[in-house]
């Protein structure tokens, strides 16, 4: 910070490093690639005072990680803003992200992790009323790795605070939120076969209250015909979303229900993007977004073209100094989620179909995941975590592919950390997972040891000791040392890892197997 009379001029920021090399591993079918050494690095930059901040971001990509897309190889500077606030409007200028209501119809994000970064390039606007009201615009193209999509997209969105809004609500218990919006893409049709809509709707109601302990909320969107732009045949049928959610807690237990039902809701800036290139929208998980190494083998990415489904979890906090809940008390948590397409697939129109699925009925299973889970603290030393996962995952649908079916994968998880004297503590994982189908039964351990705040050291051994394939049952061996210094990490670790799918929030990215070294570094200031 810099002081300058009564308005100084603050500048901060940060840095991230992730370096790996790679070695040829025929036993996990591991490919090191001609660089051998493989880097993504980026730095934030941000200068604000008063009411005016600029910002930019360099990224670097030399190459890019194999489980990034190579079409980020290259070095550049594909963020960067200028913004002002006056008056309750706020103007941006240059690259932003931006999200109206859950994301159902658009969320413009990063997740550095998933190689995700769909900030949009223009003008956003927004502004706040003294009233309870607040307007949100914006125009501007996609970013594509390095360049911009095609298409422009034009958004609008209004959200009311009826408590404010409205004098006699204002002391009220509940509290009303209402919203809506509008996003549009604009794409010269060149499609030689088809005529295509150049400009694509789709829009988006909500609701919110919250009453004393009951929370709900709820979205319903549609999306005008939206092709796909192919040269067989299109699908000029409308898109149709709703999310619902309610939650009720009280001291010491709580239940949340969430339910959706997706039918063709894949929304992007381009007609012709797949993968995770060029969305515009985002369907909220309703499942458990595992961190436990065997319970995200098998992790759920959302269908956005169909899906039908809902989640319960339960929260429960045995008293302390109960029979059950002992001197520390205990936590429980019993979770169920499941995930069915819709009855017949989604909805498809054109010359020769005009088909549209019920709107309850449900159709083929993709994922089911019933878990529960135990935390108790033993002693000052001691305490403990037990989980379990029951898990059905159809890895034809989800990862589409063929001839695997359905996997009904049973996960036993024991967390054990021990503070064995002021500032060092050990902590062990013993996981398990048993399924006769895929690669057959894994077995992890890991130990983890603590010098807090700076130090820590540790070492996994993930088995897959039950594949089918006697040359294939592969121990997975890494070691991490990782230390903390004041606002910068370094974390240099070495080993073999399987490969997989990546997921988070339901949006996934395959992981290649390696067997090399790894560096992290990560800085602010």
């Amino acid at each position: 910070m810099f002081s300058q009379e009564s308005n100084p001029i603050y500048i901060n920021g940060d840095f991230q490093l992730n370096l790996q090399t790679y070695n040829d591993d025929e036993s996990i079918g591991a490919v090191a690639p001609d660089e051998t050494l493989l880097l993504n690095s980026f730095s934030n930059l941000f200068f604000q005072k008063g009411n005016f901040k600029l910002g930019v971001r360099y990224e670097a990509y030399l190459n890019s990680l194999l489980d990034f897309d190579s079409r980020l190889n290259g070095t550049g500077i594909p963020y960067k803003f200028a913004s002002y606030s006056v008056d309750g409007l706020y103007i941006t200028l240059g690259n932003y992200y931006e999200q109206y209501g859950s994301g159902l119809v658009f969320r413009s994000y990063q997740d550095y992790n998933l190689g995700i970064d769909n900030s949009m390039n223009g003008v956003k606007l927004k502004y706040n009323t003294n009233k309870g009201i607040t307007l949100k615009g914006f125009v501007g193209q996609q970013r594509y790795f390095f360049e911009y999509g095609e298409g422009i997209v034009r958004g609008l969105d209004g959200e009311i605070f009826l408590n404010q809004l409205m004098k006699k609500l204002e002391k009220a218990t509940s509290k009303i939120i209402i919203g809506g919006n509008f996003v549009s893409r604009f794409q010269e049709d060149n499609n030689p076969i088809f005529d295509l809509p150049v400009n694509v709707g789709a829009y988006s109601g909500r609701l919110s209250i919250n009453h004393k302990n009951i929370f709900f909320n709820g979205e319903y969107a549609k999306k005008i015909n939206d092709p796909e732009g192919g040269l067989v045949n299109n699908n000029y049928a409308n898109g149709s979303g709703v999310i619902m959610n309610i939650s009720y807690s009280q001291k010491g237990a709580a239940i949340n229900i969430k339910t959706h039902r997706i039918d063709n809701m894949d929304f992007r800036s381009d007609r012709s993007a797949t993968g995770n290139n060029l969305t515009l929208n985002y369907v909220p998980p309703i499942t458990k977004q595992h961190t436990y190494t065997l319970s995200a083998m098998y992790p759920y990415a959302t269908q956005l073209q169909g899906e039908i489904g809902g989640e319960v979890t339960l929260n429960y906090n045995i008293k302390k100094k109960s029979v059950l809940g002992g001197k520390y008390g205990t936590k429980l948590k019993f979770g169920i989620s499941k995930i069915n397409g819709l009855n017949g697939g989604n909805s498809v129109y054109n010359d020769s179909i005009n088909f549209t699925p019920d709107f309850l009925t449900q159709g083929e299973l993709y994922f089911e995941n019933i878990n529960f889970e135990i935390k108790k603290k033993i002693n000052k030393q001691l305490s403990l975590t037990l989980n379990y996962d029951k898990i059905k995952y159809n890895k034809d649908i989800i990862q589409g592919l063929s001839g695997y079916g359905i996997i009904y994968a049973d996960i036993g998880i024991i967390d054990v950390t021990c503070k064995i004297k002021p500032k060092h503590a050990i902590r062990t994982e013993l996981q398990h997972m048993s399924t006769e189908q895929d690669k057959g039964n894994w077995a992890m351990i890991l130990t983890e040891y603590t010098i807090s705040p700076n130090w820590f050291f540790s070492i996994m051994d993930l088995y897959n000791y039950g594949n089918s394939d006697v040359d294939k049952r592969n121990h997975f061996v890494n070691f991490n040392i990782g230390v903390n210094k004041g606002k910068n990490r370094f974390v240099i670790g070495y080993g073999k890892k399987q490969e997989g799918i990546f997921c988070v929030g339901g949006v996934c990215k395959y992981v290649p197997s390696s067997n090399g070294l790894t560096l992290s570094i990560s800085s602010n200031f």
